[in-house]
């Protein structure tokens, strides 16, 4: 029927010059719910994609939601267009333009080698090489439209898009449709996540964390996190329990909030996500009363634990610490998660008892 809304469009958008996206940069949501973390070009790889824009060579077409053939209720920040795949790219070019980046020093203009801007900026192109500039101003950035009334389509064109591409099991899961892997995003936005971890999120490597988070409370209990049970959950927890999703979430929320008063900004006891679900539930099962002390001693831990791993202490090894050492290599067994936390909880009270008994003798 004319005029009928589409539920699913894909079409080559009309080229538009660089300089029209930049002039329109804020009606594009660069952050939807199905995307991959930005900034994961480094300033070189960035450089090397101007290089190709301004040698003339091709470079892959971008996927953006198209809000202007028709509202949808997916648009929720109201604006126009939703990068789906190519944040990357089209961060690289907006960068170029800002001035956060120049030319690799390398760079060989082929139209001409005896031009010599490696180094230089947009800016200086301007002032210096305005037809370089233009040449870059005026690339025709070839953009496949997509519009959709629903989340399925889209996600599910943005997992088949980077199919080839490595994706991590957070970044596939993060692209899921339902309930559970939005509760994992808003697990991985509280302040603990922000300010107290210290190792990178640029992978989802936060969202794989808050994954684990989630499905120890959902079940009660230390479970596997391996890539395939964690996908199962986010696909299928919904379904068979709505109201245990909330209330895991809630019970989260409360112990990273005593997290985050425990642990120090970008604390280095956090330089790994794959102790954090072990220290969560050490945590969890402490009274209230003893959560002051236990960054204390988790750094005696480990100064025990690097202690122990010195050669002038072979004779006189703990088992306990080799065994969470051997535990500590395979991160997402039941067997790794559940005998890490006996040994934190065993040596925690053997310390507490220490520490109570030396403060009797004072």
């Amino acid at each position: 029927m004319a005029g009928q809304k589409p539920t699913f469009k894909i079409q080559l958008m009309d080229p538009k010059p660089l300089t029209w996206w930049k002039s329109r940069r804020k009606k594009i949501d660069m952050m939807p719910p199905y995307q991959r973390r930005g900034r994961l070009w480094s300033n070189t790889d960035k450089a090397y994609l101007i290089d190709s824009i301004l040698n003339g060579y091709d470079i892959p077409k971008l996927y953006m939601a198209d809000y202007t053939w028709s509202d949808s209720e997916l648009n929720k920040k109201k604006l126009p267009y939703a990068i789906i795949d190519g944040k990357q790219r089209l961060e690289a070019i907006f960068d170029f333009f800002d001035g956060i980046i120049v030319l690799n020093d390398d760079f060989n203009f082929l139209s001409d080698s005896s031009i010599k801007i490696g180094g230089l900026g947009y800016k200086d192109l301007l002032e210096n090489y305005i037809e370089i500039a233009e040449l870059f101003e005026t690339f025709p950035l070839t953009i496949v439209g997509v519009y959709a009334d629903s989340e399925e389509p889209i996600n599910e064109l943005f997992v088949r898009l980077n199919r080839s591409k490595s994706l991590t099991g957070a970044e596939i899961r993060n692209a899921m449709v339902g309930k559970t892997p939005a509760i994992i995003r808003e697990i991985s936005r509280h302040a603990f996540f922000i300010d107290n971890i210290a190792f990178s999120v640029k992978r989802g490597a936060d969202l794989n964390a808050a994954a684990k988070l989630l499905i120890f409370e959902y079940y009660d209990k230390p479970v596997e996190t391996k890539k395939k049970s964690l996908d199962e959950f986010a696909s299928t927890a919904e379904s068979k329990g709505a109201d245990q999703i909330e209330l895991a979430l809630r019970r989260i929320i409360q112990i990273l909030d005593e997290m985050a008063q425990i642990f120090l900004p970008k604390d280095k006891l956090l330089a790994n996500g794959g102790i954090l679900p072990v220290y969560y539930w050490f945590i969890r099962g402490l009274p209230e009363d003893n959560h002051h002390m236990v960054r204390e001693f988790l750094v005696f831990f480990e100064q025990m634990r690097s202690k122990n791993r010195e050669p002038a202490n072979a004779e006189n090894l703990d088992r306990n610490l080799i065994e969470f050492d051997n535990l500590n290599r395979s991160t997402n067994d039941l067997k790794s998660h559940s005998g890490r936390i006996d040994i934190l909880k065993n040596f925690f009270d053997d310390w507490i008892e220490n520490k109570t008994i030396n403060s009797r003798r004072k």
